[in-house]
């Protein structure tokens, strides 16, 4: 379960960030999740249940924009919407594809008191 080792390095990411703000408490974090990033949302709720007891985030309110997949055909130059890391372009079938967004995992913003 890689969800968690990913909720762990949030954790210390608000974490440091709340240290160098001098804030005792995150309110609230909002986290931009890829379609493509490879994280199972049910494993990583789980484990963000689970890790955030006790720390910073124990009361914060948790944000998740879900980002679509997009790719670019690197043949046809067609741009579609991609649900799986290896789909084929829809319009030729070609499997040479650029992944334009949908893989990104990071935090966008935390609100600190």
């Amino acid at each position: 379960m890689h969800e968690l080792s990913i909720v762990m390095s949030i954790i210390d990411i608000a974490t440091q960030q709340a240290k160098k703000a001098n804030a005792e408490v995150v309110e609230e974090i909002e986290l931009d999740i890829g379609e493509l990033s490879g994280i199972e949302q049910n494993a990583f709720d789980f484990a963000w249940q689970q890790a955030v007891r006790d720390t910073i985030l124990s009361h914060a309110q948790l944000i998740i924009n879900k980002i679509p997949g997009q790719g670019l055909c690197l043949e046809c130059n067609h741009r579609f919407p991609m649900h799986q890391l290896y789909d084929a372009c829809p319009e030729c079938g070609q499997y040479f594809i650029s992944i334009q967004q949908g893989k990104e995992l990071k935090v966008k913003s935390l609100v600190v008191t």
